[in-house]
């Protein structure tokens, strides 16, 4: 018998890491970071450059901006951000915006 051969109650790698990080949240926190390092991708240059410090906590995402003018031009387009955000990540992430 060959001591290398895969037995029917074994899984690849991927699969069961893929399956850890459901069980233990670390797939969200993924996304979260996926999105924040992907900001000015989804933004434009112009406000991640004006974009201080952003997190996602309780599926809101605070953002931090030097600029009182761009953050009410982004306050007005609150609905289009979070769409553009949960469409990057293809789930739920963000369901509200706060503005600091």
């Amino acid at each position: 018998m060959n001591e290398f051969k895969r037995n029917d109650n074994q899984a690849p790698l991927g699969s069961i890491i893929e399956k850890l990080m459901k069980v233990y949240g670390f797939e969200k926190k993924l996304k979260e970071l996926d999105v924040i390092d992907a900001w000015p991708d989804l933004m434009g240059k112009a406000v991640a450059h004006r974009t201080k410090s952003l997190k996602i906590r309780n599926k809101v995402l605070y953002i931090s901006m030097d600029s009182s003018v761009m953050r009410d031009e982004l306050l007005h387009g609150k609905s289009i951000i979070i769409q553009r955000v949960n469409e990057f990540a293809g789930t739920e992430l963000i369901t509200d915006i706060w503005f600091g």
